[in-house]
């Protein structure tokens, strides 16, 4: 089973649409108040596989050539819309490889 972390900026109850997966927070972890380069690190750490953010500038922010988190980008943060992703969501979580950054139209 995957490990997901859902960034600080993607709602919390995202985490009960997905399944199949082991989906935690960054809140709920702790982080928080960590910004971008220091919540990746810990995420790694920790041994999460996959973040999933709404940061739209996270790719041009961070040089991500050498993570091993693969990073999903959500066009919004709304959680009225999250539904709207979960499918594809469902999709990616089991086939994205270490390291790669998807983002889902």
């Amino acid at each position: 089973m995957r490990r997901v972390l859902l960034d600080h900026c993607v709602p919390g109850p995202l985490r009960n649409m997905l399944w199949g997966c082991t989906v935690s927070t960054a809140n709920h972890m702790g982080w928080g108040n960590l910004k971008n380069g220091d919540l990746l690190n810990a995420a790694e750490s920790a041994g999460f596989e996959i973040l999933i953010t709404s940061d739209k500038n996270l790719r041009y922010q961070q040089n991500l050539t050498a993570r091993r988190i693969a990073i999903i980008e959500l066009p919004t943060n709304r959680l009225k819309q999250m539904t709207n992703f979960v499918v594809p969501l469902q999709a990616l979580i089991p086939i994205i490889q270490p390291g790669a950054y998807e983002v889902v139209a």
